[in-house]
């Protein structure tokens, strides 16, 4: 089934699908490569999405109690290479299209724009991302369509369906790059961009321990990502931040560029606790004691599975705000 970790107490759209584990794309920057290996198995089936749409829930997702966005290719690219062979996100697609269930799909390959992807993509509600920064990152993207492949799989994809470009992961060496990108981003009919500092585990020039990675410092992302968003608004596109220090400056909080689309995501989060509270609100199931699985992969022993066994969905995140845990949303 769909499932969903730790991105919870931020993330507006944090249930995640995956049709594949592992990526044979092997961009030498990815985080799921410290858990992962490029050896490609099969992800969740069509059965267990068919499941979820028709509102069964596991002890992961029982807080959720609506349509709520599907992110998928959250760990793994449903259009890698192997899908060539397995076709497990063509019959993914028929289902999304069949049911029109909401979905927002994270990329770098060009095979989405192929047929018979491309068909069923017009049938489907939902937003496309393209990973891409900018031409340079092809050498650290092996696997992957080119930067060119990328934006001319955008170019077919955009005059029906909304294409954001996820700028992640963003290095400050890459400036210049990124500026070009933007003006290639528009041209290709893209709606927003969304950005993403580089975390890196070891020590890099520039870079600051945050939480047991190296980051940028946030007053260099600010510096760099206030330039972009004014390029981007003269352009008459959204900028996004899914830097968790920056989150504030995106045209959303929701930084997967759903706005406007009458879409539900979940708001009951930190990012709303601190910037929007109006919106910080929390549904019948996020109520319900016990509904709190999802939060034991922040704190997977056994004090904390009996701790948060005694609280709701609300209660837990309550305690996160009063413990803290916000302050990654912080600048420093």
């Amino acid at each position: 089934m769909p499932r969903c970790g730790s991105q919870v107490i931020l993330c507006d759209v944090p249930i995640r699908f995956d049709t594949y584990e592992g990526c044979s794309h092997n961009c030498v920057y990815c985080f799921v490569k410290r858990k992962n290996t490029l050896d490609v198995s099969n992800g969740e089936s069509v059965d267990v999405l068919k499941k979820f749409i028709s509102g069964q829930r596991t002890q992961e997702t029982n807080w959720c109690d609506w349509d709520i966005p599907l992110h998928w290719g959250g760990m793994s690219d449903p259009f890698q290479p192997a899908e060539l062979e397995r076709g497990r996100s063509l019959e993914a697609l028929r289902v999304f299209a069949e049911t029109q269930y909401p979905f927002i799909v994270s990329t770098k390959s060009d095979l989405i724009s192929k047929e018979p992807y491309l068909s069923l993509i017009k049938q489907c509600n939902c937003v496309v991302q393209f990973s891409a920064v900018c031409g340079r990152y092809d050498a650290l993207e092996r696997g992957a369509s080119s930067f060119e492949e990328r934006l001319e799989a955008a170019r077919k994809i955009s005059p029906f369906k909304r294409v954001n470009f996820r700028v992640q992961p963003y290095t400050p060496a890459v400036f210049k790059d990124v500026l070009r990108s933007i003006d290639l981003f528009h041209e290709v009919g893209g709606a927003g961009v969304i950005f993403e500092g580089m975390k890196y585990t070891i020590k890099k020039p520039g870079t600051i321990k945050l939480q047991g990675d190296f980051v940028y410092p946030v007053d260099v992302l600010r510096k760099h990502f206030e330039i972009f968003r004014d390029k981007l608004h003269r352009l008459g596109m959204k900028f996004y931040s899914g830097e968790n220090r920056l989150r504030a400056m995106g045209d959303s909080l929701c930084c997967c560029g759903i706005d406007g689309l009458g879409w539900q995501p979940n708001t009951g989060n930190l990012n709303h606790k601190l910037y929007d509270p109006e919106n910080y609100v929390f549904s019948k199931s996020q109520k319900v004691k016990g509904n709190t699985r999802c939060f034991l992969a922040i704190n997977q022993d056994t004090l904390n599975r009996k701790f948060y066994a005694g609280l709701s969905f609300e209660n837990v995140m309550e305690h996160m705000a009063s413990k803290g845990a916000a302050k990654a949303l912080i600048p420093e």
